[in-house]
């Protein structure tokens, strides 16, 4: 798009462009934060802290022993749970030993682990030990030779770890028995590290560090490939748009979205590394007694999470009653942020609740709203600095117009190199450099982006086009609803007809007076036909709702 018309509503001092040669290698950039930053506290987990220069010296120790184990730069390492301490030094260590990192999903079945280690090829896997009964029940299959297993409280100190571990083990029966061969445990691996000189690993630009598994626009779940050069794009195109904001050395933030999370990934583990920021990690995020708990522990300043999460704290009695009056920025991605769900953190937490988008395949972060508290309720904000976007309809012709509605298509440093052994899948995503999200889009005449819907998630009631996040935004406003997912119903008259699957908020909402709601919001065929009441929505490990379940 030669016109760029968000430019001119940019916060002050973010640039047009970044300088995509300021690093060759993302390991480049990580290390020069653990010397610019080492005294400072880099993560803390449980109330153990750890800081930038210890980082740097147990990743070394965990490099030397993963090189030392016969693993050699490009082979693979998953990297299998919750967020812990050990998670970063796995993560680092994998980095300086040139290793390809391919982040899993701990709640993962055995056929589901199975399908992406095979796929990724993977050889080496780091694993809480919670899960590993269902590594033991495919590893026949794998060419994994390297098994490292880890407790939830092994790094957590003799005491603390030691009751913590018992808890989990003991009394809430958290770690089913398994028998894997020849595995050894976190602690073990970094104390023999420490025999091992590490080898000068030296990276390009183009080298592929990341497998990160995604559903993609359609189909069987499938690795973007995500480069040096894709890594540093995203993570100076997101330091840029915060340093005006957020100041160095002086932040901590929450995240109680896991790592392996592209989001996390990107945000908390690069991007607020530029700025030598504390990250607070969560290890369950759905228990909100302890993401609450951090708030009266620390002084959070930046949270990040999704709106199923915001939406729950909200409706969480001891959350409203925190003290707020440090926290800066929040920021909302993996999903659409609901503006009721908005307005009412604003209310509660007087904290502007700042959405973006992105997609795996761009590393992740396409567009956000400025985190100044300017955002604009109901949009992804505008493009990050170095990025294109246009939106095309059906037959591929570019919608100039402002308020056109069609496909969002990206253009940039951070988009991947393609999905891993699918050149096919790869040439229909990205054509011409163009990535194709399978985003429904409309761009206003400032710039500012709004997603209308997913594609796939699409109904068509005869011949008209709903968009389940508009069906959403009026039943989630109802004051007696908590939850909703909408979805297409197949019917005989109308192809589908809208079906809203509904956790309430209030006991006595009835299906006929929410239905008279919708009518006074909706247009006819955009009304519910079909209410389903549920005790709850199935959700994903991230707090997304999935709506292909509930189809």
């Amino acid at each position: 798009m030669e016109n760029k018309p968000w430019l001119a509503n940019y916060p002050a001092g973010v640039p047009a462009n970044i300088n995509t040669e300021e690093y060759s290698t993302l390991l480049e950039f990580v290390l020069e934060c653990f010397d610019k930053y080492k005294k400072r506290v880099a993560y803390e987990n449980f109330g153990k802290k750890l800081k930038y220069g210890e980082l740097d010296k147990l990743s070394t120790q965990f490099a030397g022993y993963l090189a030392a184990r016969g693993l050699k730069p490009g082979n693979k390492i998953a990297l299998m749970m919750p967020n812990l301490l050990q998670y970063p030094i796995a993560l680092f260590g994998a980095l300086k030993a040139g290793l390809i990192v391919v982040n899993t999903n701990p709640l993962y079945t055995p056929r589901e682990m199975e399908h992406q280690f095979k796929d990724s090829d993977v050889e080496a896997i780091v694993i809480a030990e919670n899960f590993a009964h269902n590594l033991e029940k495919i590893i026949d299959k794998l060419q994994i030779g390297v098994i490292i297993t880890t407790s939830i409280g092994e790094l957590l100190g003799t005491v603390k770890g030691g009751m913590i571990n018992f808890v989990i083990k003991s009394i809430k029966r958290g770690v089913p028995k398994y028998n894997l061969k020849n595995t050894v445990n976190f602690k073990t691996a970094l104390t023999e590290g420490k025999k091992f000189e590490l080898p000068q690993i030296k990276g390009r630009p183009d080298d592929v560090i990341l497998h990160q598994y995604t559903g993609g626009t359609t189909g069987v779940s499938k690795g973007a490939m995500l480069t040096n050069a894709n890594m540093i794009a995203n993570m100076l195109q997101m330091k840029h748009w915060m340093s005006g904001t957020i100041s160095t050395e002086n932040e901590i933030a929450l995240s109680p979205l896991p790592m392996y999370h592209i989001f996390a990934f990107s945000l908390n583990s690069l991007a607020l590394m530029a700025l030598g920021c504390t990250t607070v990690l969560v290890t369950n995020p759905r228990d909100l007694k302890s993401v609450t708990k951090e708030f009266t522990k620390n002084n959070i300043t930046i949270m990040t999470g999704i709106n199923t999460l915001f939406n729950a704290l909200l409706n969480n009695k001891d959350f409203k009653e925190l003290d707020f009056s440090h926290l800066k920025v929040t920021v909302g991605g993996g999903m659409a942020v609901q503006v009721s769900v908005a307005e009412e953190w604003k209310k509660v937490t007087g904290v502007t609740l700042t959405e973006g988008y992105g997609m795996t395949e761009a590393s992740p972060v396409v567009s956000v709203n400025p985190i100044d508290g300017t955002a604009r309720l109901g949009t992804i904000g505008m493009p990050v600095p170095s990025t294109d976007i246009k939106i095309i309809d059906d037959n591929g012709n570019d919608l100039e117009e402002a308020g056109s509605i069609g496909e969002l298509l990206v253009k940039g440093p951070q988009v991947m190199r393609g999905y891993y052994k699918r050149p096919e899948e790869t040439a229909k995503t990205i054509v011409d450099g163009w990535l194709h999200t399978g985003d429904i889009a409309s761009m206003q005449k400032d710039g500012y982006l709004k997603i209308v819907d997913r594609k796939k998630d699409m109904i068509l009631v005869s011949g008209f086009n709903v968009f389940p996040n508009e069906i959403e935004e009026v039943v989630v406003s109802h004051p007696k609803v908590s939850e909703v997912a909408a979805v297409g119903k197949p019917d005989d008259k109308s192809g589908e007809v809208v079906r809203v699957c509904v956790v309430k908020k209030d006991k006595s909402l009835t299906e006929r007076e929410l239905i008279e709601y919708c009518r006074e919001n909706l247009t006819g065929y955009k009304v519910p036909k079909v209410v389903d009441f549920m005790d709850e929505l199935p959700k994903s490990n991230v707090g997304k709702i999935l709506r292909k379940e509930l189809r």
